[in-house]
């Protein structure tokens, strides 16, 4: 079994805040994914459902995001799961709106929620980094954070979204590079052209020909006849 941990505030006041994107990227899934009604437990809401080959828990703590680590620590030791069974989806101020990374373990950046797991379950669980970008000023973080994303942002904001939910099922089964891959498709989808190429105008010819040369014609005349012609 697998806990899938997004992170945010309770309430629509918060909703469409940057500091919610973990809350959204759970919301894509159940969604996408047939997951169970959301119901009220661990001091959040919790749906369950299967991804990939794995049973797995979606949680949203409800308790702020300073105190996230008290509903995910509870949910764990109710399920019995180790931390490394946990993953944990926050916005990141370090990565470019759009931009997504998976992270195994390591320290938790200033972040309030992931401080709060810290303390409740350790620093060895897996994060999805998810990109909101950063205002420019360390003073000017936590307005950020708390606004909601602007219309401008909505393209990438769904395009992130629904890559992460497409990738949801291999995430459950260890295989971060097909995750990342996923999202790769719905960001930056491979481009594809219907237009025909432009015929070439006439006398081109391929790279390294000489254009000045003459087209070669069959010889067909007899190996006596070119002899004789030879000597002429």
């Amino acid at each position: 079994m697998k806990l899938f941990v997004g992170l945010g505030n309770p309430g629509t006041k918060y909703a469409g805040n940057r500091h919610n994107i973990g809350f959204m990227a759970l919301e894509r899934i159940a969604e996408d994914h047939g997951f169970g009604p959301w119901k009220s437990k661990f001091q959040g809401t919790i749906s369950e459902g299967r991804l990939g080959g794995e049973k797995v828990m979606l949680l949203r703590p409800e308790t702020f995001m300073n105190l996230s680590g008290q509903s995910v620590g509870e949910a764990m030791r109710f399920y019995k799961l180790d931390s490394t069974d946990v993953t944990v989806f926050h916005d990141e101020l370090d990565l470019a709106p759009g931009k997504c990374r998976v992270k195994a373990g390591g320290g938790h950046a200033g972040h309030n929620g992931l401080r709060s797991i810290h303390q409740h379950i350790g620093p060895h669980y897996d994060r999805v980094r998810i990109g909101i970008g950063h205002p420019g000023n360390k003073n000017a973080v936590s307005g950020y954070v708390l606004r909601d994303f602007a219309k401008a942002d909505q393209d990438w904001l769904d395009d992130v979204l629904r890559g992460i939910s497409d990738g949801a099922g291999h995430l459950a089964d260890d295989d971060t590079g097909k995750f990342m891959n996923a999202v790769a498709l719905r960001v930056n989808p491979p481009r594809s052209s219907t237009s025909k190429p432009k015929p070439k105008p006439e006398g081109d010819t391929a790279a390294g020909a000489n254009p000045a040369a003459p087209t070669p014609t069959d010889d067909a005349r007899s190996p006596l006849q070119k002899l004789v012609d030879k000597f002429r």
